[in-house]
């Protein structure tokens, strides 16, 4: 059988005159795009014309949660209220249907970003506010999470359909966890080294990890950061490398 990936991106995320990434471009290569609410970043315009050019590029709509952090880009994890975390999970994927509308386009899933991705990957508290945040506004929407993070099983507890996720720039522990962004070689920026890390993952089932072990790591999903550096370069030689062992790039979410 041939074997199948899907490739996002966080899009979305320029604000004012402040440009963030390439959308444009990322979304001919990506198959799923993860677009920011306006709580970490992004808005209004800039939004939905990230999400006319998804419909353009027939690529998936994901509503990218946040803490409300725009100043630290919602990366400072933050103690809130469950109720106020459900709230706030509503509020967002609220905004982002109602300009998916007018784009043509439709939100099939949620990723929280940032501090709240982290947070929730063995959060149980503020875990089940942002699962309860989704249930009630759709619960047909998909959760991406962390591979082999504890948010997965708890949503699908709790009857939503989870996608297991790795990240394409970033180091891992052999624990099968994320380095933390403030140590030295947590983010990958080698485009040749990080397709091929990927292409490990899918055919492997697992990469290497910052201290040279071969750690499993089962996922649906490859991410690349449409904020790092050479974030476009990346992309498309991890679509290349996926290509020319015969993985097909497709979206996890069926018509």
């Amino acid at each position: 059988m041939i074997k199948t990936i899907d490739l996002n991106s966080d899009l979305g995320e320029s604000f004012g005159q402040w440009r963030m990434g390439n959308d444009e471009e990322i979304l001919g290569i990506v198959s799923s795009a993860n677009v920011a609410c306006g709580f970490h970043a992004g808005d209004p315009v800039g939004i939905l014309q990230t999400l006319k050019s998804a419909q353009k590029n027939n690529v998936a709509i994901g509503a990218h949660v946040s803490y409300p952090d725009l100043a630290g880009f919602g990366r400072r994890k933050m103690d809130i209220a469950s109720h106020e975390l459900t709230a706030d999970v509503i509020y967002q994927i609220g905004a982002l249907q109602g300009l998916a509308v007018a784009a043509g386009v439709r939100v099939s899933y949620v990723k929280p970003h940032g501090a709240l991705y982290n947070t929730i990957a063995n959060d149980e508290y503020q875990g089940l506010a942002v699962i309860e945040g989704i249930r009630v506004i759709d619960p047909n929407l998909v959760l991406v999470g962390l591979a082999g993070s504890k948010i997965l099983k708890l949503a699908q507890e709790r009857g939503l359909k989870t996608i297991a996720e790795a990240f394409a720039d970033r180091a891992y522990t052999s624990q099968g966890e994320l380095v933390s962004r403030r140590e030295t070689g947590s983010v990958l920026h080698d485009a040749d080294l990080v397709a091929q890390r990927m292409l490990q993952l899918v055919t492997e089932g697992g990469i290497e990890s910052i201290d040279g072990k071969f750690t499993p790591i089962q996922a649906d999903s490859i991410c690349v950061h449409g904020d790092s550096p050479g974030a476009l370069e990346m992309a498309k030689q991890v679509k290349i490398v996926l290509q020319q062992a015969g993985i097909t790039i497709r979206t996890f979410i069926h018509p």
